[in-house]
């Protein structure tokens, strides 16, 4: 099925306005300091919020 009408460049290109990558956001981990991403456990600790954090295997 084809388009009725073809779209014009700026409609095209308005479109894809919204589609550039974003950097990834980081904040410091409360527990030990190091980089992470919010609401993601801490690579460094295993830190998720008060009360939880993951073990980390040391294999």
């Amino acid at each position: 099925m084809l388009p009725v009408q073809r779209k014009t460049r700026t409609q095209g290109r308005n479109r894809r306005s919204h589609d550039a990558l974003t950097t990834p956001r980081a904040v410091h981990c409360p527990n030990c300091g190091s980089w992470k991403r919010p609401h993601a456990a801490c690579n460094d600790c295993g830190y998720v919020r008060p009360g939880l954090s993951l073990k980390k295997d040391d294999a």
